[in-house]
């Protein structure tokens, strides 16, 4: 009667292993790659937030928060982690 207990939990076991591997498993590395991005972020990038605004990156502050020039003189600041995607990045300043 063993035998039949758990040939009832196998269907189970590789039903959540699909969506381990089909659902779990990609969504876990799209949010590294989003933190990577987000912590690569500097002054000069071109930026989207996930509110559909674009902006250049003006200032980068310790506390997860940058600030975005919208327009010329429009500041915002925003959630680092609100940064939904970088258009451009700028190139690092020689020596540093």
């Amino acid at each position: 009667m063993q035998g039949g207990n758990l040939a009832q939990f196998v269907p189970l076991i590789l039903i959540f292993a699909i969506m381990y591997f089909l659902m779990i498993r990609p969504q876990q590395k799209k949010l590294k790659e989003h933190q990577a991005m987000v912590a690569a972020l500097r002054r000069g990038d071109m930026v989207v937030t996930q509110g559909g605004l674009i902006g250049k990156v003006t200032k980068v502050k310790d506390d997860n928060e940058v600030e975005i020039e919208l327009a010329d003189g429009v500041k915002v600041r925003a959630v680092q982690s609100t940064i939904a995607q970088v258009l451009s990045k700028t190139e690092p300043a020689a020596g540093a």
